[in-house]
């Protein structure tokens, strides 16, 4: 007995509700259905339809093989499409979403490279910091900075990044070095506006979580104007380490309380679905992936 094709069989028989109406969805005449669920269900020991003269149903055992089945007929077919698809050529239009520091940043220069190896992929680039919707907006993919993905969509981590509070040396030396997040209500704070916690920060010291409310004598909803704020010696601010990664190296900025752990985000791929996902999709997935074994900023 062939168990992939009686599967496939018993599956057809479910959702098309009778042996006749899955006779064209595997291409088998009524008799050959009737045989493979017979020699299915003799294989497993177990009956997994009851059938009647009007209508047929599913037993528990029936049920629970059913889902099965479904789970592993679909990971058959990603994997031939996954072999198959090296000899098809990758074609079509790729909306993409990405923040707009981050995206100017890190992807740039990444959407010609995926572009000269799939020269048949037009690309149609989107730079915002808002929360775009995915399904809503006919994004094909969005690399989204979170500390989780949306659940309702499916997501490919790409990489990591922390938080860091820092400061120029200068502004340090005409205010103080804050030592603790208390002292930070003492200070000029340079605050990102879609910062989710707003002024309030959160950091997991010697002596467990504690939080401080800041007060922003510079609001700005992109990073790259807080850091250029840090950089003009213009007070405390909270940025992603792949922002300013070559400050810190450079001294420019300086890390403070690096004994106070703060926040780390994951850099996520997010598309809407994982079920027949456009081999194009699948392609600049797996490209960001290898793309970022290794970010610049660890």
């Amino acid at each position: 007995m062939d168990v992939l094709q009686a599967m496939k069989t018993f599956t057809a028989v479910v959702e098309a509700g009778s042996f006749v109406g899955a006779m064209d969805s595997v291409g088998l005449s009524k008799p050959a259905v009737s045989r493979h669920i017979a020699e299915l269900e003799q294989h497993l020991g177990s009956r997994l339809i009851q059938r009647t003269t009007r209508r047929l149903s599913l037993t528990r055992e029936g049920q629970s093989y059913y889902q099965r089945c479904k789970e592993i007929l679909s990971a058959v077919s990603e994997a031939e499409a996954e072999v198959g698809s090296s000899a098809i050529e990758v074609q079509g239009e790729l909306r993409i979403g990405a923040p707009q520091t981050f995206g100017a940043m890190h992807l740039a220069a990444l959407w010609g490279r995926f572009a000269s190896l799939h020269p048949q992929v037009t690309l149609d680039v989107e730079l915002s910091d808002r929360i775009v919707d995915v399904v809503e907006e006919s994004f094909d993919l969005v690399v989204r900075i979170a500390r989780l993905p949306d659940s309702s969509l499916i997501s490919r981590l790409l990489a990591k990044t922390k938080m860091v509070l820092c400061s120029s040396s200068e502004y340090l030396s005409k205010r103080g070095t804050p030592k603790i997040p208390e002292d930070l209500m003492k200070h000029d704070i340079i605050s990102y506006s879609y910062w989710s916690s707003g002024n309030t920060w959160g950091f997991l010291g010697p002596n467990g979580e504690v939080t401080v409310h800041v007060n922003s004598r510079i609001r700005a909803n992109s990073g790259d104007t807080c850091r250029a704020a840090a950089l003009a010696h213009q007070g405390i601010v909270l940025l992603p380490d792949f922002l300013i990664y070559e400050d810190l190296r450079s001294g420019k900025l300086v890390e403070l309380m690096p004994e106070y752990r703060t926040t780390e985000l994951g850099i996520f791929a997010i598309y809407p679905t994982r079920k027949q996902l456009p081999l194009k999709v699948r392609k600049l997935v797996d490209f960001l992936v290898d793309e970022f074994q290794t970010p610049p900023w660890n």
